[in-house]
């Protein structure tokens, strides 16, 4: 929302503000520490107070003081619109909104994200969810709505199977459910786009290249190297593809350059990945089971009991990717499969 960036001057905002400060030091205090002043680099508390030649507690009782007398001055009522609008601004986003994507959709350069986060921390609307070992940082008005949120999200965690992966829409809809009673979801709102930024602030859950939700500790999440991108070029694909195929699609879907060979070599070494046919791979989670044809034989008649020459046939070539021939041929193997009277086959 860059227009608000344009109906308010908030470098000139902010200026005004910081004159108002009776305090000398303290409005120094705050320029540092915000980046307000010709560097835009946030000093610490420590960097500050040597300077000062004080401890790094009294640069933060100062600096809480500073941002009170901010709040009492007469520019801050001078500016209350501005401020009202910025609340309008975040509720609009779904009330909880990481910190990052308030400076990202309102300011374009780093000075102009230090004005608005000096803004967000002066003003009374405003109240903010510090980064911590389950959440990232993040900006919220209502303190029912937050702490729903935070609940929710957790509790959703909970319930992610660890090797799972949802689409966009399934893990909205799971939400969706875990808030049914709390009667917090926005009727005038893209209802997708406010959960995801509310699962977004979780450090917990994750998204990956294609899109998909789960834990940040699921293996469908941890993109590493080849065979994690080998992985989701098949699952997105759906069906088995030749390995020079598995390389094309990598490229397509994630921009990464991958050689034939190498994929080959990797999609060996991987038992997620099940050799189908002559150079061709599939995902052993849709069901393929590894080993030769033969294996897949034995399997089949061990599963279904007595079959038919066409119904082995049928069977096996759900499995694997090759001639009737080669499957009647290997039927033929009397040491391990049997034609009984009736003509159907089974194990030996």
């Amino acid at each position: 929302m860059k227009e608000l960036n344009k109906e308010f001057n908030f470098g000139q905002i902010v200026k005004d503000i910081l004159k108002d400060i009776p305090n000398e030091r303290a409005a120094d205090v705050l320029k540092r520490r915000f980046g307000l002043g010709p560097r835009v680099q946030h000093e610490t508390l420590e960097s500050v107070g040597r300077s000062y030649n004080i401890t790094r507690e009294r640069v933060r009782q100062i600096e809480s003081a500073a941002l009170d007398m901010a709040r009492k001055s007469s520019a801050y009522k001078k500016y209350a619109k501005a401020f009202k609008k910025l609340a309008e601004f975040i509720e609009s986003m779904g009330d909880v909104v990481s910190q990052d994507e308030i400076l990202n959709s309102i300011a374009k350069t780093e000075k102009q994200h230090n004005y608005l986060l000096f803004l967000l921390a002066v003003g009374d609307y405003f109240k903010y969810n510090k980064e911590s070992k389950d959440f990232i940082q993040f900006w919220y008005l209502d303190d029912k709505r937050a702490k729903i949120v935070k609940d929710a999200v957790q509790k959703l965690h909970k319930e992610l199977d660890k090797n799972s992966a949802l689409t966009e829409e399934e893990i909205v809809e799971m939400f969706k459910k875990l808030l049914e009673d709390e009667k917090i979801l926005p009727e005038d709102k893209d209802e997708k786009a406010v959960i995801t930024r509310w699962l977004s602030t979780y450090k917990k859950l994750a998204r990956n290249p294609l899109g998909e939700w789960g834990r940040v500790d699921s293996p469908q999440m941890r993109i590493k190297g080849l065979r994690d991108h080998a992985y989701l070029a098949l699952k997105a694909h759906g069906s088995p593809l030749h390995y020079t195929e598995v390389a094309e699609k990598i490229k397509e879907l994630f921009g990464k350059d991958a050689h034939p060979a190498t994929t080959h070599n990797e999609l060996i070494k991987d038992n997620r990945f099940v050799l189908v046919g002559r150079g061709i791979y599939a995902l052993r989670e849709w069901g393929y089971t590894p080993g030769m044809v033969k294996d897949v034989i034995k399997d089949v008649l061990a599963k279904h009991g007595p079959l038919s020459k066409e119904e082995v046939v049928e069977k096996v070539k759900r499995e694997r990717h090759v001639k009737d021939s080669t499957i009647k041929v290997n039927l033929q193997d009397k040491k391990l499969f049997k034609r009984l009277d009736d003509g159907r086959f089974t194990l030996v």
